[in-house]
């Protein structure tokens, strides 16, 4: 692999591999609210929050990090207000105190947020209004706060109708806004996870080992949602390949549940992140690994995730958790001593058996669909050291794994567009 390539993989890895506390939707709301109230200067006395329907979809059934167990809108945008430091990032509900709680519950009583529809829009849209009324002069501020694409993302800034920062993108585009996708192939990812200094990697890949395993141990042990991790373990015993499952599940148990644990995400996702990861690393405590090995496999299998979502889209109908579940199919075979060949199989046997899973949005059933997807990719890794993949005309897949990983690309960002829009309408009652 040239140089070039390769600073572009490292660039990729640190853009997408980024810790982030609570599900990455609510949190996106709640960075837009933080910013919008830094250039406010004073509290609100009215908030309206428009986003896209995938935001809408993502953040109804979904605990919001450190509010004390509220769901929703509302919830997230007022926590960020109270946050008030966007500097945080991703972790921008890490420090609320027992103060902020009650006050954020106190203004939730009072209903000064609204939600709004970017009619028509799918992806990523979020942009929050603040209006703060004054008595005197009957003098009114506004401050307005702009995120599209990914979850970081300010596109635009306001106070009093001023521009104070703007980001033009291509509004049908979300990788416009990020390092050139389109120089990933698995060939390509292959052989940088074999061949690259881990060196620059290290810092960041212990801390989605470190993060990452954590939630999952806290989902293990308490109680979060339906527990689906802890049920995988009662019913298929201590398994390596009950454990594969159990801590990816377990951690989105946690996660949903509103755990304050941060987790290491994966392509605007947690979940995406520790099902990518989680299972990699379990597989390599159990064959002895050492560290370096995997890191590359690691490497390989947040690669491949990546390069699968980028077809399909940040946020759509299909379950990111199935892009991720291909990702550690692939590095599973990689710690195993696969082939280029038997990794391309063992992603393609498990995309032959789960693409088209949907997303109804963030919330507990999520560690399930988890625990689903890493079922059929320890059956795709078995069947590829096996020698085994299923044909091209076998349902979607095609000549080879690129045109394969295409495909369920335009099933997720183009079929499932209707389908997408179906299950808001359902998920609100319309």
């Amino acid at each position: 692999m040239n140089d070039r390539l390769s600073v572009l993989y490292f660039d990729i890895l640190k853009e997408e591999l980024i810790p982030a506390l609570g599900c990455t939707e609510p949190i996106a709301i709640a960075l837009a609210a933080a910013r919008a109230r830094e250039v406010l200067g004073t509290d609100p006395s009215a908030i309206v929050v428009r986003c896209s329907g995938n935001i809408i979809k993502n953040v109804k059934s979904v605990y919001v990090p450190n509010t004390g167990g509220l769901k929703g809108i509302p919830a997230s945008a007022l926590a960020g207000m109270v946050a008030g430091d966007s500097s945080r990032g991703m972790q921008v509900l890490a420090h609320l105190s027992d103060d902020d709680r009650r006050r954020i519950h106190e203004l939730l009583s009072k209903n000064i947020c609204k939600t709004e529809m970017f009619e028509g829009e799918e992806g990523l849209h979020i942009r929050v209004t603040m209006t703060a009324d004054h008595s005197v002069a009957a003098v009114r501020d506004t401050a307005v706060a702009e995120i599209i694409h990914t979850h970081t993302n300010f596109c635009r800034v306001e106070h009093n109708g001023k521009v104070l920062f703007n980001k033009d993108c291509d509004s049908k585009d979300y990788t416009s806004v990020l390092t050139d996708r389109g120089v990933l192939t698995i060939e390509g990812i292959y052989e940088f996870a074999k061949t690259a200094d881990m060196g620059p990697l290290e810092e960041l890949l212990d801390l989605q080992i470190n993060d990452n395993t954590a939630i999952a141990k806290e989902g293990l042990a308490n109680h979060y949602g339906l527990n689906v991790g802890s049920a995988i373990k009662e019913v298929y015993g201590d398994s390596l390949w009950a454990n594969i499952r159990a801590s990816a599940a377990a951690g989105s148990d946690a996660r949903m549940g509103g755990c304050s644990l941060p987790v290491v995400i994966n392509s605007g996702s947690g979940n995406q992140g520790l099902t990518t990861s989680l299972p990699v690393i379990t597989y390599a405590r159990y064959c002895g690994a050492d560290k370096e090995k995997l890191y590359r496999a690691m490497v390989l299998s947040n690669l491949v995730t990546i390069r699968l979502k980028t077809g399909i889209g940040r946020i759509s109908a299909y379950c990111g958790a199935m892009s991720a579940s291909a990702g550690s199919s692939a590095g599973i075979t990689f710690l195993a001593g696969g082939t280029l060949a038997q990794i391309d199989a063992a992603i393609t046997n498990t995309l032959a058996c789960v693409s088209g899973i949907v997303c109804d949005g963030a919330k507990a059933s999520c560690a399930a669909k988890i625990a689903t997807g890493l079922d059929a990719a320890i059956i795709g890794h078995h069947l590829a050291m096996k020698g085994k993949a299923y044909e091209p005309g076998c349902g979607i897949v095609k000549g080879d794994v690129e045109q394969t990983v295409d495909a369920v690309g335009r099933l997720g960002r183009v079929g499932m567009r209707e389908t997408d829009t179906e299950i808001l309408r359902i998920m609100l009652d319309k």
